[in-house]
């Protein structure tokens, strides 16, 4: 089962892109996804292109706005048990798409920037990762196999950072978003990408100003946590970079994870 997380930046700029990277899976990529959950769609519910990923092979569950904002899943297999955004959490942004799929619940979500620290839209930040983490710590209790992935907005660790010296304690960087992930992890999750040995400089995202891809600053900021249950059968978990190169790309990359349980693989590094 492979599961992947793309910010696009805008799926009415950027279907096309999404609909060759799903029929014409690049190199990394190697075969399409089963699962693929989309942020910042950025179109309301009635332009959403359903009917382009059906002819694709994939069932579709969206959640959109205008302008902002909006997720989506598609999978090969009809979804089941679909909820939009954190149910009790009041908020007017489409944020977070989850469902059941083959047996394995995904959460989708496109975390919030949080603009600068201390500023208003951080302390929403804030509020909103409280709210997430109650919820998932819920799910987890439901659906054992679980998946959270998305645009989160927060690095990890330095390692996830072009400069950490010159971005410490900047948006995405600070010490209380890092918590909130750190938070996150000790629900049972675990960062599938750092599974495995990495390169080191791999980034998920690159501003476009400054010709930042091309000199590789960037930060690692779309991620994928896999629960306990899952760990194991953890196969790999990649950044596949070419669609960044594309004309008029998307700012941010796909990640994916490939889960086997059909065979036994060597365990990952951590």
């Amino acid at each position: 089962m492979k599961l992947a997380t793309w910010n696009v930046n805008s799926l009415t700029v950027r279907l096309p892109q999404v609909l060759d990277w799903l029929q014409h899976p690049t190199e990394a990529l190697a075969s399409a996804p089963d699962v693929l959950v989309l942020q910042e769609t950025k179109t309301t519910d009635d332009k959403f292109p359903h009917q382009a990923f059906t002819d694709a092979g994939y069932h579709a569950q969206w959640f959109g706005q205008k302008t902002y904002n909006g997720v989506a899943l598609l999978s090969r297999t009809p979804a089941t048990d679909v909820v939009r955004n954190i149910p009790g959490f009041e908020d007017d942004m489409a944020r977070v798409i989850a469902a059941t799929v083959d047996g394995v619940r995904v959460i989708g979500a496109y975390f919030p920037n949080g603009q600068a620290p201390e500023s208003d839209k951080f302390v929403y930040k804030m509020r909103w990762l409280e709210a997430l983490q109650a919820w998932v710590h819920e799910q987890l209790k439901q659906y054992p196999q679980l998946v959270l992935m998305g645009d989160f907005n927060i690095t990890v660790d330095d390692r996830d950072v072009w400069d950490p010296v010159a971005l410490a304690g900047t948006i995405h960087c600070t010490d209380e978003e890092r918590a909130h992930f750190q938070q996150l992890i000790e629900l049972g999750l675990h960062d599938a990408y750092r599974l495995f040995e990495q390169p080191e400089k791999t980034y998920s995202w690159w501003d476009y100003r400054e010709f930042a891809f091309r000199r590789n600053r960037g930060l690692r900021i779309d991620h994928i946590l896999i629960s306990d249950a899952l760990k194991s059968q953890v196969q790999s978990c990649i950044i596949d970079k070419a669609p960044r190169k594309n004309e008029r790309p998307s700012d941010h990359a796909p990640v994916i994870v490939t889960l086997d349980n059909t065979t036994t693989h060597s365990s990952p590094s951590s």
